[in-house]
């Protein structure tokens, strides 16, 4: 039977009604969420980037979202997605024995750098004190594995083209900032990156620098750790605009990346399951899961992941936020709780932050 004229049209009034309600709703969350977020940006120095998406209705919330940031540490989620990725192609298995090289060894977050060299890790712990405990060894480990052609296509499916150039592995990164200073930095050797990290941040480690190689401090191209490390920013290396990495977090979530087998086990690796109140985290209630991985390095810091990231991503929200020109512990840790303060008073209004 064919609805009569009268009756089509007042479906195409709600319709309208509806959609147009879901618009007003979605502009006022957004609205709202921006104008806290320009507050914390604007108590606290340097820069904020902040990407918001609810998969329930598709709408963005985007500040300073287009833009490359230096990701650090939470590069190691594009590595990890992109090793299950060959291992379900069958190039490698998560039971796959790994040996420790001199070579993989490098100061940061873990404990692997301190074992012999001949150590043997299975790929699928590898993968868990990566992500867990970000350690940097185990990352450069399971990069080798990967093998830099693969996982710089792989990187580029996940991140785009578009404000992405490479990932490095961890070595690198201090092979590249250190050589800012003096280009035979790059001679030396993996544990005398690590022993060099012992120097603190600043001029100590400068003149550590100068020691280790053998020069003196009036032979060095810029002078200051933080002259070195804004250089290496500048290259552009291990960054990606929030928008790119909102993008592979909504892929992960919603099953177009990893089987369900092996989107679960990242979802646990990625502490689902677990409460640290830590950045993002401290600012959002216990009740809601929250998938996540963060990076830290000299004036930068990055927070991303997913709250409730379960069901398919049915209600998930995902969240990407980076700082930068500020102290990357205290003054970044602040901002993203009170980030983390700002999504629950919008979309969990009644409920109270987990600290």
């Amino acid at each position: 039977m064919t609805p009569s004229v009268p009756l089509l049209r007042a479906w195409c009034t709600a319709l309208t009604l509806a959609s147009a309600s879901l618009a007003a709703h979605a502009a006022a969350w957004s609205d709202a969420l921006r104008q806290q977020i320009e507050k914390i940006d604007k108590a606290t120095p340097g820069q904020l980037g902040v990407y918001v998406k609810r998969l329930d209705t598709g709408e963005v919330l985007s500040y300073q979202a287009d833009r490359p940031w230096y990701l650090g540490s939470s590069a190691k989620l594009p590595v990890a997605i992109a090793l299950l990725q060959e291992v379900e192609q069958g190039k490698h298995s998560l039971a796959e024995q790994v040996t420790l090289q001199d070579t993989d060894k490098v100061d940061g977050s873990g404990n692997v750098v301190w074992n012999k060299a001949g150590t043997r890790y299975r790929v699928d712990a590898l993968l868990k004190r990566m992500l867990m405990e970000s350690d940097n060894t185990a990352a450069n480990m399971l990069m080798r594995t990967i093998g830099d052609a693969a996982l710089q296509r792989r990187a580029r499916d996940l991140l785009g083209t578009r404000g992405f150039e490479r990932i490095t592995n961890f070595t690198q990164v201090r092979y590249d900032v250190y050589a800012e200073l003096h280009p035979d930095a790059r001679k030396m050797a993996n544990m005398d990156l690590v022993r060099l990290a012992a120097a603190p941040m600043g001029p100590k480690r400068v003149d550590a620098l100068a020691r280790t190689i053998d020069v003196t401090t009036t032979d060095l191209r810029v002078k200051t750790m933080d002259e070195a490390y804004q250089r290496y920013y500048a290259r552009g290396l291990n960054s990606a605009p929030l928008t790119s990495y909102g993008g592979m977090l909504e892929k992960l979530v919603t099953g177009k990346l990893l089987s369900p087998a092996h989107q679960q086990r990242l979802f646990t690796n990625l502490k689902y399951a677990t409460y640290d109140a830590y950045r993002l985290e401290a600012g959002l209630p216990r009740s809601e899961r929250f998938i996540h991985k963060t990076g830290t390095q000299l004036h930068r810091a990055c927070h991303m992941g997913v709250v409730n990231p379960q069901d398919g991503g049915h209600a998930a929200i995902m969240v990407a936020t980076c700082a930068e020109d500020l102290d990357e512990h205290g003054e970044a840790g602040r901002a993203f709780e009170q980030i983390g303060r700002a999504i629950t008073q919008t979309f969990f209004p009644g409920k109270k932050p987990g600290r």
